[in-house]
């Protein structure tokens, strides 16, 4: 079952509610979709929804949906039901519920992108886990953090971050490899490596793109 995550508000006009007790809520429209899904089941009655968080990629958390029998549900995990009269039975791994709280599975705004995307106010915390050295001046914290932070995430894509200039309190970065012209790679900047790079160091009040994405190899700053 194919999803992507956004930060979209609900297409069919509803806020999420937080519950801990019911981390995930489902809109009607993905209700029906995924209902029409669970009809080719074996057991259709008997089978859940399944949602857990797998990982993330920089911004958002990445999800794996899948429908199982419910005897199949972890000890720990979080069972509830949506739907008018509980027709869906929900499935919630207990690490994946405390970051999923207000979420909404719905389905996309633009209704030609078909599957279903979770709207999630949630976002990971970029620099969880990592204990990177910030001593030193402030070019090589920041080349610390984009080492050891940014440019592992941005490998997964084929790209990478470079710090080209910094002025005063703003940070310049070209964008090379899969991000260099990437059309995503504004949101990247703004949303992962901004993150990054601000949460990271509070003397930092600006990240911008250095780079010319029209000119394939050739950054603005060499």
């Amino acid at each position: 079952m194919s999803t992507t995550e956004t930060s979209e508000p609900t297409a069919d006009g509803t806020e999420p509610v937080g519950d801990p007790a019911m981390p995930l809520t489902v809109s009607d429209a993905a209700l029906a979709t995924v209902l029409d899904v669970r009809a080719g089941e074996d057991d259709p009655a008997n089978t859940a929804l399944r949602v857990e968080i797998t990982g993330s990629n920089m911004t958002d958390f990445v999800y794996a949906l899948d429908l199982i029998p419910v005897e199949e549900k972890g000890q720990d995990d979080l069972v509830y039901h949506q739907g008018d009269h509980g027709e869906l039975t929900v499935i919630v791994p207990a690490l994946s519920a405390e970051n999923m709280i207000g979420a909404v599975l719905d389905v996309p705004s633009n209704s030609a992108a078909g599957g279903l995307v979770i709207r999630n106010p949630n976002t990971p915390d970029p620099l969880a886990g990592l204990d990177i050295d910030l001593s030193g001046e402030l070019p090589q914290k920041v080349q610390a953090v984009l080492d050891q932070a940014v440019n592992p995430a941005l490998a997964s894509h084929g790209g990478y971050a470079n710090l080209v200039n910094i002025e005063g309190t703003v940070v310049y970065v070209t964008m090379g490899g899969g991000c260099q012209g990437c059309a995503a790679s504004a949101m990247t900047l703004r949303d992962g490596i901004k993150s990054m790079l601000l949460n990271a160091l509070p003397e930092i009040t600006d990240v911008q793109d250095a780079t010319d994405h029209a000119a394939g190899e050739n950054p603005f700053y060499t």
